[in-house]
C-alpha cells in the first residue's frame, strides 16, 4: 500500500511517499519539505497570505520532487492525502485542492487528513507503536494531552486554556528580541543562562486535571524584562532559562496528571508519545523521559524531522484510514479548526 501526503497547513510546504509493509510497518519512500522561515523572518511570525502564496508557487514541484525521490509515478500509489485541516485556511485549501485534482485525474482515492491525527499516528510510523497510548502533543498551536486508543478514537484529557507551548516560546524570543522562529533561539540562550535568577509562575500546577496555562507565564517574563530594561546579554539568557524552567516543570507537572487521568479511564499506557516541534527541545524531552519512566511506561519520540509539520505523517496517516476503507470524497471541505477528539473512524465491515 502506497499514499502520497500533502501538508501545507502553516508555513512548511511538504510532499511524501510513504509505504505499508505486508507485516503493518511503514516505510518512508520519499519526504520532502520546504520551509518558508525566511519568507517570515522578517515579521517575526508566520503570516497567512505570504505561506498561502508560496503554497502555491511551489507546491506542485515539492510533489514531482517527492515522487522522483521515491521513485514512482502517480500511477503506482494507491491514494492521495492531504491535511484538510487545522491550520491557516488559505494554505489548507492549496494543499486539498491539489490532492483532490490528483484524486480527480488518476481516479485514486482521496484521503482528507486531519493535521493532529498524523501528529499522534507517527509513533506507529516510526516505531509500530501499539494502541493504546498516552499522547502529549504540544507545537506552535497546539498543547494537548490525549488518549490515542485507535485510529478515529481520541480522548482530549489535557488542553492549554490560552496559549500553546510552541507559541509562548516564540513570544519570549519576540519580546526578547531573538527573532523566530523563537523555540530554538530560547533554547539556546538558556543554556548559559542562570534559571534561578528570576522567580517566574507555574500556572495550573498541582491541579488534578491536566489542562495548561502559559499566559500568565508570559505576562511575568514581560514585566521582569521591563522592571530591568534595557536588556544586556545576560540579562536574556537567564529570562530564558527561567522561562524554560518554568515551562519544563509545568511539562513534568501536566503530564503526572495526564498519565493518572489516563490510568483511571484505560489502564496502562503502551507508551508516552511525544510529538509536535516542542518535542525537539532537549530540556523537555529529558523531563517526558523521566516522567515515562516514573509512570512505569516508556517515552517514544519520532524524529526530530518528523516532529514538525511534513508529508510523511500524513501519507502515513493516510495509510492508516485507508487500511480501513476510510476515504473521502472529492466534496470535502477544508477546515480552520477541527479538534481531533472530532475525528472519527469506525472499521471497515467485513
Amino acid at each position: 500500500m502506497i499514499v502520497l501526503g500533502i501538508e501545507t497547513t502553516c508555513d512548511e510546504t511538504a510532499a511524501a511517499v510513504v509505504e505499508r509493509r505486508p507485516d503493518g510497518r511503514g516505510k518512508i519512500l520519499s519526504n520532502v519539505v520546504r520551509s518558508q522561515t525566511s519568507e517570515h523572518l522578517a515579521f517575526g511570525g508566520v503570516v497567512p497570505e505570504i505561506a498561502a502564496r508560496a503554497h502555491v508557487e511551489i507546491l506542485d514541484g515539492i510533489v514531482q520532487r517527492a515522487l522522483t525521490d521515491a521513485g514512482r509515478k502517480l500511477s503506482d500509489i494507491d491514494a492521495v492525502a492531504a491535511a484538510a485541516g487545522p491550520g491557516l485556511i488559505g494554505g489548507v485549501i492549496v494543499g486539498l485542492t491539489t490532492a483532490k485534482s490528483i484524486a480527480l485525474v488518476t481516479g485514486k482515492p482521496l484521503i482528507a487528513v486531519n493535521h493532529l491525527e498524523a501528529h499522534a499516528l507517527t509513533a506507529r510510523l516510526t516505531d509500530n507503536t501499539p494502541f493504546p497510548y498516552c499522547l502529549f502533543l504540544a507545537s506552535g498551536g497546539h498543547t494537548q494531552i490525549l488518549a490515542v486508543r485507535g485510529i478515529g478514537d481520541y480522548v482530549l484529557l489535557g488542553n492549554t486554556l490560552d496559549d500553546a507551548i510552541g507559541e509562548a516560546f516564540d513570544k519570549t524570543a519576540k519580546l526578547l528580541g531573538l527573532g523566530y522562529p523563537g523555540g530554538p533561539a530560547v533554547e539556546k540562550e538558556a543554556e548559559r543562562g542562570n534559571a534561578k535568577r528570576f522567580e517566574l509562575p507555574r500556572p495550573m500546577y498541582g491541579r488534578p486535571e491536566a489542562d495548561f496555562s502559559l499566559s500568565g507565564l508570559k505576562t511575568a517574563l514581560r514585566l521582569e524584562a521591563e522592571k530591568i530594561a534595557p536588556l544586556n546579554g545576560q540579562d536574556v539568557a537567564d529570562l530564558c532559562a527561567a522561562f524554560q524552567l518554568a515551562v519544563t516543570d509545568l511539562v513534568k507537572d501536566r503530564i503526572r496528571a495526564g498519565l493518572k487521568l489516563f490510568r483511571q479511564r484505560f489502564g496502562a499506557p503502551t507508551a508516552l508519545v511525544a510529538a509536535g516541534g516542542v518535542a525537539a527541545n532537549q530540556e523537555i524531552r529529558k523531563t517526558l523521559h523521566h516522567r515515562a519512566l516514573e509512570g512505569g511506561t516508556v517515552l517514544i519520540v519520532p524524529p526530530a524531522a518528523l516532529c514538525t509539520d511534513n508529508g510523511a505523517m500524513i501519507a502515513w496517516a493516510g495509510v492508516e484510514r485507508l487500511a480501513l476503507g476510510l476515504t473521502d470524497r472529492l466534496e470535502v471541505a477544508a477546515r480552520p479548526r477541527w479538534p481531533l477528539e472530532e475525528v472519527i473512524g469506525k472499521i471497515k465491515a467485513a
